[in-house]
Protein backbone atom coordinates (compact mmCIF):
# COMPACT_ATOMS: atom_id res chain seq x y z
CA UNK A 1 0.00 0.00 0.00
CA UNK A 2 0.90 4.02 -1.07
CA UNK A 3 1.28 6.60 1.99
CA UNK A 4 -1.97 8.20 2.59
CA UNK A 5 -1.03 11.05 4.78
CA UNK A 6 2.72 12.78 3.60
CA UNK A 7 3.59 16.10 6.09
CA UNK A 8 6.50 18.36 4.75
CA UNK A 9 8.13 20.48 6.68
CA UNK A 10 4.76 21.46 9.04
CA UNK A 11 5.16 24.57 11.32
CA UNK A 12 2.75 26.07 13.88
CA UNK A 13 3.20 29.11 15.80
CA UNK A 14 1.17 31.00 18.33
CA UNK A 15 2.19 33.97 18.93
CA UNK A 16 2.78 35.12 22.83
CA UNK A 17 3.91 38.23 24.16
CA UNK A 18 7.09 37.44 24.65
CA UNK A 19 7.37 35.89 20.63
CA UNK A 20 5.89 33.29 18.69
CA UNK A 21 5.72 29.89 20.36
CA UNK A 22 7.38 27.51 18.33
CA UNK A 23 4.70 24.12 18.77
CA UNK A 24 5.49 22.17 15.51
CA UNK A 25 8.59 23.08 13.79
CA UNK A 26 9.51 21.50 10.43
CA UNK A 27 7.93 18.14 11.13
CA UNK A 28 8.04 15.72 7.81
CA UNK A 29 6.80 11.93 8.10
CA UNK A 30 4.97 9.51 6.20
CA UNK A 31 1.95 7.38 7.02
CA UNK A 32 1.13 4.53 4.87
CA UNK A 33 -2.33 3.35 4.33
CA UNK A 34 -3.67 0.72 7.10
CA UNK A 35 -0.50 1.76 9.17
CA UNK A 36 -0.51 2.96 12.37
CA UNK A 37 2.43 6.00 13.76
CA UNK A 38 2.85 6.19 16.52
CA UNK A 39 3.88 10.08 18.22
CA UNK A 40 5.53 10.13 21.45
CA UNK A 41 7.14 12.64 23.99
CA UNK A 42 6.60 14.56 27.18
CA UNK A 43 3.72 16.96 27.30
CA UNK A 44 4.18 20.05 25.78
CA UNK A 45 6.40 18.66 22.95
CA UNK A 46 3.94 19.31 20.83
CA UNK A 47 1.68 15.82 19.96
CA UNK A 48 -1.31 16.88 20.40
CA UNK A 49 -0.81 20.20 18.27
CA UNK A 50 0.32 18.14 15.52
CA UNK A 51 -2.51 15.98 15.40
CA UNK A 52 -4.95 19.20 15.47
CA UNK A 53 -3.36 20.80 13.10
CA UNK A 54 -2.94 18.06 10.30
CA UNK A 55 -6.92 17.23 10.39
CA UNK A 56 -6.99 21.05 10.35
CA UNK A 57 -8.78 21.51 14.36
CA UNK A 58 -5.67 24.57 13.49
CA UNK A 59 -4.69 26.16 10.70
CA UNK A 60 -0.80 25.45 10.05
CA UNK A 61 1.74 28.17 9.96
CA UNK A 62 3.72 26.54 7.29
CA UNK A 63 4.45 23.36 5.55
CA UNK A 64 2.52 21.13 3.22
CA UNK A 65 -0.07 18.41 4.07
CA UNK A 66 -0.76 15.55 1.49
CA UNK A 67 -3.42 13.42 1.72
CA UNK A 68 -4.34 10.66 -0.45
CA UNK A 69 -1.69 12.08 -3.08
CA UNK A 70 -3.97 15.59 -2.55
CA UNK A 71 -2.41 18.96 -0.88
CA UNK A 72 -5.03 19.79 1.38
CA UNK A 73 -2.88 21.84 3.64
CA UNK A 74 -5.24 25.09 2.26
CA UNK A 75 -9.21 24.34 1.65
CA UNK A 76 -11.88 26.45 1.03
CA UNK A 77 -14.95 25.60 3.67
CA UNK A 78 -16.73 23.11 1.18
CA UNK A 79 -13.41 21.45 0.51
CA UNK A 80 -12.55 21.18 3.96
CA UNK A 81 -16.04 19.53 4.74
CA UNK A 82 -15.78 17.07 2.72
CA UNK A 83 -12.07 15.94 4.06
CA UNK A 84 -14.04 16.07 7.28
CA UNK A 85 -15.44 12.85 6.25
CA UNK A 86 -12.11 10.84 5.79
CA UNK A 87 -9.75 12.75 8.49
CA UNK A 88 -11.38 11.90 12.36
CA UNK A 89 -10.37 12.59 16.05
CA UNK A 90 -10.61 10.46 19.34
CA UNK A 91 -9.83 12.73 22.14
CA UNK A 92 -8.08 12.59 25.11
CA UNK A 93 -10.52 12.79 27.78
CA UNK A 94 -13.68 11.28 26.44
CA UNK A 95 -16.16 13.26 29.31
CA UNK A 96 -15.44 16.43 27.86
CA UNK A 97 -15.12 16.03 24.15
CA UNK A 98 -19.12 14.96 24.59
CA UNK A 99 -22.37 17.07 24.87
CA UNK A 100 -23.62 16.08 28.59
CA UNK A 101 -27.57 17.47 27.43
CA UNK A 102 -27.26 14.63 24.83
CA UNK A 103 -27.82 10.78 25.14
CA UNK A 104 -25.58 8.23 23.61
CA UNK A 105 -27.95 7.76 20.62
CA UNK A 106 -27.74 11.49 20.22
CA UNK A 107 -24.09 12.15 20.42
CA UNK A 108 -23.65 8.84 17.61
CA UNK A 109 -26.78 10.35 15.55
CA UNK A 110 -25.30 14.10 15.19
CA UNK A 111 -22.34 13.51 12.33
CA UNK A 112 -24.54 11.20 10.97
CA UNK A 113 -27.74 14.23 10.72
CA UNK A 114 -24.83 16.49 9.78
CA UNK A 115 -23.82 14.64 6.42
CA UNK A 116 -26.96 15.06 5.44
CA UNK A 117 -27.12 11.22 3.80
CA UNK A 118 -28.84 9.33 6.97
CA UNK A 119 -32.42 10.15 8.22
CA UNK A 120 -35.50 7.88 8.95
CA UNK A 121 -35.21 3.97 9.09
CA UNK A 122 -31.81 4.46 7.39
CA UNK A 123 -30.04 6.70 10.42
CA UNK A 124 -31.70 4.08 13.18
CA UNK A 125 -30.19 1.10 11.68
CA UNK A 126 -26.47 3.18 11.10
CA UNK A 127 -26.82 4.30 15.16
CA UNK A 128 -27.04 0.56 16.21
CA UNK A 129 -24.56 -0.43 13.48
CA UNK A 130 -21.69 1.58 14.83
CA UNK A 131 -23.11 1.31 18.86
CA UNK A 132 -22.63 -2.84 18.07
CA UNK A 133 -19.31 -2.24 16.49
CA UNK A 134 -17.46 -0.21 19.49
CA UNK A 135 -19.36 -2.40 21.85
CA UNK A 136 -21.76 -0.03 23.48
CA UNK A 137 -25.04 -2.33 24.55
CA UNK A 138 -27.90 -1.14 23.11
CA UNK A 139 -29.62 -0.55 26.67
CA UNK A 140 -27.76 2.06 27.07
CA UNK A 141 -28.55 4.22 24.28
CA UNK A 142 -30.40 6.54 26.27
CA UNK A 143 -27.90 7.09 28.54
CA UNK A 144 -25.90 10.53 29.18
CA UNK A 145 -22.25 10.54 29.26
CA UNK A 146 -22.46 11.07 32.80
CA UNK A 147 -23.79 7.79 33.78
CA UNK A 148 -21.32 5.87 31.77
CA UNK A 149 -18.09 5.00 33.10
CA UNK A 150 -14.33 6.21 30.92
CA UNK A 151 -14.27 2.79 28.93
CA UNK A 152 -17.85 3.11 27.50
CA UNK A 153 -17.79 7.12 27.12
CA UNK A 154 -14.29 6.49 25.06
CA UNK A 155 -16.32 3.51 22.56
CA UNK A 156 -19.22 6.27 22.49
CA UNK A 157 -16.28 8.90 21.18
CA UNK A 158 -14.61 6.18 18.90
CA UNK A 159 -18.18 5.07 17.41
CA UNK A 160 -18.82 8.64 16.91
CA UNK A 161 -14.91 9.32 14.65
CA UNK A 162 -16.26 6.21 12.77
CA UNK A 163 -19.53 7.69 11.54
CA UNK A 164 -18.85 9.29 8.45
CA UNK A 165 -16.11 6.10 7.59
CA UNK A 166 -13.07 8.11 7.47
CA UNK A 167 -9.53 6.73 6.17
CA UNK A 168 -7.59 8.78 8.75
CA UNK A 169 -8.35 8.86 12.01
CA UNK A 170 -6.19 11.18 15.22
CA UNK A 171 -5.91 8.65 18.16
CA UNK A 172 -5.14 12.02 21.22
CA UNK A 173 -4.01 10.04 23.92
CA UNK A 174 -6.83 7.75 23.52
CA UNK A 175 -6.30 5.38 27.08
CA UNK A 176 -4.36 7.79 29.27
CA UNK A 177 -7.31 8.51 31.00
CA UNK A 178 -8.68 5.13 31.88
CA UNK A 179 -7.59 2.56 34.22
CA UNK A 180 -5.02 -0.03 32.98
CA UNK A 181 -7.27 -2.87 32.29
CA UNK A 182 -9.65 -0.56 30.67
CA UNK A 183 -6.98 0.72 28.89
CA UNK A 184 -5.65 -2.84 27.11
CA UNK A 185 -9.95 -3.28 26.03
CA UNK A 186 -10.09 -0.18 24.14
CA UNK A 187 -6.69 -1.21 22.55
CA UNK A 188 -7.32 -4.06 20.96
CA UNK A 189 -10.66 -2.60 20.21
CA UNK A 190 -9.01 0.43 17.79
CA UNK A 191 -6.72 -2.46 16.09
CA UNK A 192 -9.63 -4.81 15.50
CA UNK A 193 -11.40 -1.83 14.00
CA UNK A 194 -8.33 -1.06 11.76
CA UNK A 195 -8.15 -4.30 10.44
CA UNK A 196 -11.92 -4.52 9.78
CA UNK A 197 -12.23 -0.51 8.75
CA UNK A 198 -8.73 -0.92 6.90
CA UNK A 199 -8.21 2.45 8.82
CA UNK A 200 -5.25 4.48 9.15
CA UNK A 201 -3.57 6.08 12.84
CA UNK A 202 -1.95 8.81 13.92
CA UNK A 203 -1.57 7.66 17.70
CA UNK A 204 -0.37 10.16 19.92
CA UNK A 205 0.72 9.26 23.66
CA UNK A 206 4.05 9.46 26.54
CA UNK A 207 3.30 6.30 27.21
CA UNK A 208 5.87 3.93 25.47
CA UNK A 209 4.91 0.65 26.68
CA UNK A 210 1.13 1.65 24.84
CA UNK A 211 2.58 2.81 21.64
CA UNK A 212 4.80 -0.21 21.54
CA UNK A 213 1.52 -2.99 21.60
CA UNK A 214 0.11 -0.82 18.72
CA UNK A 215 2.89 1.34 16.30
CA UNK A 216 3.98 -0.02 13.10
CA UNK A 217 6.13 2.89 13.16
CA UNK A 218 7.01 5.76 16.00
CA UNK A 219 8.05 9.63 15.86
CA UNK A 220 9.44 10.64 18.89
CA UNK A 221 9.15 14.30 19.76
CA UNK A 222 10.82 16.94 21.63
CA UNK A 223 9.94 21.06 21.69
CA UNK A 224 8.15 20.71 18.70
CA UNK A 225 10.53 19.01 16.28
CA UNK A 226 11.42 15.00 15.22
CA UNK A 227 14.56 13.79 16.70
CA UNK A 228 14.07 10.16 15.87
CA UNK A 229 12.17 7.86 13.34
CA UNK A 230 11.70 4.34 12.88
CA UNK A 231 9.64 1.10 12.89
CA UNK A 232 8.50 0.45 16.21
CA UNK A 233 10.77 -3.11 16.64
CA UNK A 234 13.73 -1.38 15.43
CA UNK A 235 13.04 1.68 17.92
CA UNK A 236 13.02 -0.46 20.71
CA UNK A 237 15.68 -3.04 19.97
CA UNK A 238 18.15 -0.19 19.11
CA UNK A 239 17.34 3.12 20.27
CA UNK A 240 20.09 5.71 19.24
CA UNK A 241 19.01 9.59 20.59
CA UNK A 242 19.41 10.38 24.25
CA UNK A 243 16.10 11.52 24.60
CA UNK A 244 14.86 8.42 23.59
CA UNK A 245 17.21 6.26 25.63
CA UNK A 246 15.55 8.86 28.42
CA UNK A 247 12.15 7.67 27.86
CA UNK A 248 12.75 3.98 27.61
CA UNK A 249 14.58 4.03 30.21
CA UNK A 250 10.83 5.09 32.35
CA UNK A 251 9.15 2.02 31.51
CA UNK A 252 7.78 0.05 34.47
CA UNK A 253 9.15 -3.82 35.13
CA UNK A 254 6.99 -6.62 36.17
CA UNK A 255 10.43 -8.57 36.93
CA UNK A 256 11.27 -7.59 40.57
CA UNK A 257 14.76 -8.86 39.70
CA UNK A 258 15.70 -7.24 36.74
CA UNK A 259 18.01 -4.42 36.98
CA UNK A 260 17.02 -1.29 35.16
CA UNK A 261 18.70 1.89 34.54
CA UNK A 262 17.39 5.21 34.98
CA UNK A 263 18.47 7.88 33.23
CA UNK A 264 17.92 10.94 34.80
CA UNK A 265 17.19 14.23 33.29
CA UNK A 266 19.25 17.64 34.23
CA UNK A 267 19.48 20.89 33.19
CA UNK A 268 16.87 23.47 31.95
CA UNK A 269 14.06 22.59 29.27
CA UNK A 270 14.37 24.95 26.72
CA UNK A 271 11.76 27.77 26.00
CA UNK A 272 9.77 27.22 23.12
CA UNK A 273 9.52 30.90 22.03
CA UNK A 274 11.70 32.06 19.10
CA UNK A 275 13.75 28.93 20.25
CA UNK A 276 17.84 29.42 19.16
CA UNK A 277 19.12 27.17 16.29
CA UNK A 278 20.51 23.95 17.03
CA UNK A 279 19.39 20.95 19.05
CA UNK A 280 16.60 21.88 21.80
CA UNK A 281 17.90 18.26 24.07
CA UNK A 282 21.28 19.78 24.51
CA UNK A 283 20.86 21.82 27.41
CA UNK A 284 20.10 18.21 29.22
CA UNK A 285 21.89 16.24 27.33
CA UNK A 286 25.00 14.48 28.55
CA UNK A 287 26.35 13.92 25.80
CA UNK A 288 26.50 17.79 24.49
CA UNK A 289 29.46 19.75 23.00
CA UNK A 290 29.80 22.69 21.51
CA UNK A 291 28.96 21.69 17.81
CA UNK A 292 25.18 20.68 19.40
CA UNK A 293 24.44 24.02 18.82
CA UNK A 294 24.37 24.27 15.36
CA UNK A 295 21.77 23.38 13.12
CA UNK A 296 20.51 19.52 13.26
CA UNK A 297 18.46 17.45 10.74
CA UNK A 298 17.08 13.87 10.56
CA UNK A 299 19.33 11.92 9.29
CA UNK A 300 19.14 8.01 7.81
CA UNK A 301 21.91 6.38 10.41
CA UNK A 302 20.76 3.01 9.84
CA UNK A 303 18.23 1.69 6.75
CA UNK A 304 14.72 3.04 7.61
CA UNK A 305 16.30 4.58 10.76
CA UNK A 306 16.53 8.13 11.26
CA UNK A 307 18.06 10.42 14.08
CA UNK A 308 18.35 14.06 14.70
CA UNK A 309 22.17 14.39 16.61
CA UNK A 310 25.07 15.31 15.43
CA UNK A 311 26.56 13.03 17.84
CA UNK A 312 24.79 9.58 17.19
CA UNK A 313 27.04 7.29 15.47
CA UNK A 314 30.20 8.19 18.39
CA UNK A 315 27.25 7.97 21.25
CA UNK A 316 25.82 4.79 19.88
CA UNK A 317 29.71 3.15 18.15
CA UNK A 318 28.60 3.39 14.47
CA UNK A 319 30.87 3.24 12.12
Amino acid sequence: MGALLEVQHLKKYFNSPKGKVHAVDDVSFVIEQGKTMGVVGESGCGKSTLGRTIIHLQDSTDGKIIFDGKDVTNLDKKALNTLRDDMQIIFQDPYSSLNPRMTIRQTIQEPLKLSGKFEGDKLEEETERLMKLVGIEERLALSYPRELDGGRRQRVGIARALALHPKFIVCDEPVSALDVSIQAQVLNLLMDLQESEGLTYMFITHDMSVVKHISDNICVMYLGQLVETCESDELFENTLHPYSKTLLSAIPTIDIHAKKKRIPLKGEIVSPIDPKPGCRFAARCPYAIEGCHAPQQLEEVLPGHFVSCCRVREINHLE
